[in-house]
């Protein structure tokens, strides 16, 4: 196997460990797989390795985070909110180049809230489509994410036209 198709694999293997530690609620396993400070030469003892800007997040809906400190802290609030989640990834597509590598992939979600108050059954169940691009930097212990942005994918309408404006921009009307 050559080094670009070894790099390949070594990527797919770390996004998903990724998104199997999301899935198993494994904050230590998460918080490992994200680049530190460390990682691209940032003296920790000059800078507070929680607040240096080195990683960022976007999750579906939220604003940007930056740093290990408030993009971790997001991960632990998901797991804490989550009670049950799971991710089908479709659509993988891997590019390395050098010791940077960026995946992009359609997160097919199926999450489940805690349980209604007082109910022994489990939350209800919720899909979600979201696309992703997790950017990932070669570390001398292997690949570590550094940038995570998730955008959902709008629903289409199965209104069909509406005519005039909204609808299939190659019809004239």
């Amino acid at each position: 196997m050559t080094a670009p198709h070894l790099d390949v694999e070594q990527v797919e293997q770390a996004n998903t460990a990724f998104y199997e530690a999301m899935e198993r609620g494994d904050f230590e396993e998460l918080s490992s797989i994200w680049l530190t400070p460390s990682d691209v030469g940032v003296d920790e003892e000059y800078h507070d390795p929680a607040e240096s800007g080195v990683i960022s997040c976007v999750h579906p809906g939220w604003p940007v985070l930056t740093g290990r400190g408030e993009v971790l802290r997001s991960y632990a609030l998901i797991m804490a909110n989550t009670e049950y989640i799971q991710f089908f990834l479709t659509d993988v597509h891997v590019s390395v180049t050098g010791d940077t590598a960026v995946v992009t992939c359609t997160e097919n979600i199926l999450s489940g809230g805690p349980a209604p108050e007082g109910g022994d059954e489990p939350g209800p169940l919720v899909g979600q489509l979201v696309v992703a691009t997790n950017v990932w930097r070669r570390t001398p212990d292997g690949w570590r994410l550094w940038s995570h942005h998730a955008s959902p994918v709008l629903a289409e309408s199965d209104g069909g036209d509406t005519g005039g404006t909204g609808g299939d921009p190659d019809t004239t009307a």
